[in-house]
């Protein structure tokens, strides 16, 4: 498999040649793909604190030892609130009775077994929301219609499905329906991360699919009144406990320095989380292995992190920063791939020195993959980001999102839904940027970084 066939004129080559002829054989081998494929047929949805999300770490685990790493182990760290989903139906009682198709908002609580039944309280956009005062809404259900698109994902994750239920019940309201946050137009709804606030009551959220909230919208400038019914059953299950999955290939000359590539290995249980994350932990996986099979390790050591329990919260990424204070010093440079399959566009940084030498042959280098110099200041990727606070620098190999948003977090996401060639493409950006990040020069210490 192995297309260094002749030891000593692969050692006498330079970093970029080595390095080309990975990202050639990552692309050639299809292997992210075939990674990918494997996780979610064989484990399929891992929900964080599951029994699925625990099988995960168990296949990695042993995938990591057939590919032949020097070191593989796992970290167990808690998660404050499990949580699994349950029933979930909502229809529009009046005045024109139809079902409407939602999913719950991850964490969300449930309603009374016999569900709610409400007046609705209609905003078309989460500011309207926002300029409602305190009890207002008293009694109703609040919907917020806003719509997302690409390039909002943050804002809507962020200001609506994770503080909106909150805000609503501020103002009184008994339960909180948003539009998804998503860029399709499919009878589908995306789940995500919700979250309370402290002192405020906690009321029943789900996200309608992006046609339903379109239909409320238009039943709004119909009529002065709409009733829904809205049935949740998710249960709290206490404290669970996730996992960080590690590997590593042993740097030759600077063993104690870490190139870090990340994934996360847990994702939500609608589909099969092969967007997210299953790409990405198809990348990294494939990318070390070929790392690893070369004749001569790169001079720093390559270390692959599978995250647990991303979703809910970055509680793998937090844990992995929090726990290795001292280490992080050590930890020259950071990536990960948790945008779906690409293709990789553009290289960011967050380095001390972006003018560095060695910054601009890895630039050179992912130039053949169509790759170019990002304008953003990058941490790196979700997971990378509490490390990256603590001053580990990141590359931030940024993808094609534009249809990415149609599939995460829904039924959807399953691995039909990967094309070979954008995969194998990100797969070739990623072991590039692994192998020249750990064999070339140490521009990128952690000190550097404020």
């Amino acid at each position: 498999m192995a297309m260094f066939v002749c030891m000593p004129a692969a050692l006498r080559a330079a970093p970029e040649a080595i390095a080309a002829k990975l990202a050639q054989q990552i692309q050639e081998s299809s292997l992210a793909l075939e990674i990918a494929t494997d996780l979610t047929t064989e484990i399929g949805p891992r929900l964080y604190g599951s029994e699925n999300e625990k099988r995960a770490a168990e296949w990695a685990m042993k995938r990591f030892h057939e590919y032949g790493f020097d070191r593989v182990w796992s970290e167990s760290f808690p998660v404050e609130r499990g949580w699994i989903r349950g029933e979930e139906k909502a229809s529009i009682v009046s005045p024109s009775p139809q079902n409407l198709v939602i999913t719950a908002l991850g964490g969300s609580v449930p309603t009374p077994p016999e569900g709610i039944e409400a007046e609705i309280a209609h905003f078309r956009f989460i500011e309207d929301l926002l300029a409602a005062p305190e009890g207002s809404l008293k009694g109703k259900i609040a919907v917020v219609t806003h719509p997302m698109e690409i390039g909002q994902y943050a804002k809507i994750s962020g200001g609506i499905r994770s503080k909106g239920p909150s805000e609503a019940a501020r103002r009184g309201a008994i339960a909180f329906l948003m539009r998804s946050a998503g860029t399709d137009s499919d009878r589908v709804a995306h789940t995500g991360a919700t979250s309370y606030r402290d002192g405020i009551p906690r009321i029943p959220a789900a996200a309608l699919s992006v046609p339903d909230a379109q239909q409320i919208d238009r039943l709004a400038e119909r009529f002065k009144s709409i009733r829904i019914k809205l049935v949740l059953t998710p249960k709290e299950i206490g404290a669970v406990r996730s996992q960080n999955v590690i590997a590593e290939i042993t740097g030759r000359e600077k063993p104690e320095e870490i190139v870090l590539l990340g994934a996360h290995l847990d994702s939500w249980d609608l589909g099969t989380g092969a967007i997210d994350d299953g790409t990405g932990v198809g990348i990294v996986m494939a990318a070390g292995k070929l790392i690893g099979e070369l004749p001569q390790a790169p001079k720093r050591t390559v270390r692959i992190v599978l995250f647990g329990a991303e979703e809910i919260g970055l509680v793998g990424g937090k844990y992995y920063a929090d726990s290795r204070t001292d280490e992080l010093k050590r930890h020259i440079v950071a990536t990960e791939a948790d945008a779906g399959q690409g293709p990789v566009q553009f290289m960011d940084i967050g380095v001390g020195n972006p003018l560095d030498p060695s910054i601009s042959r890895i630039r050179k280098a992912l130039e053949p993959l169509g790759i170019k110099p990002g304008r953003s200041k990058s941490s790196g990727g979700p997971d990378i980001g509490p490390m990256h606070s603590k001053g580990v620098p990141a590359f931030g190999l940024s993808m094609f999102t534009d249809d990415y948003f149609d599939l995460h977090h829904t039924p959807n996401d399953t691995i039909d839904k990967v094309e070979p060639e954008r995969i194998n493409q990100s797969a070739a950006a990623f072991v590039t940027v692994g192998y020249l990040a750990a064999e070339l020069g140490g521009y990128y210490r952690a000190s550097d970084v404020r």
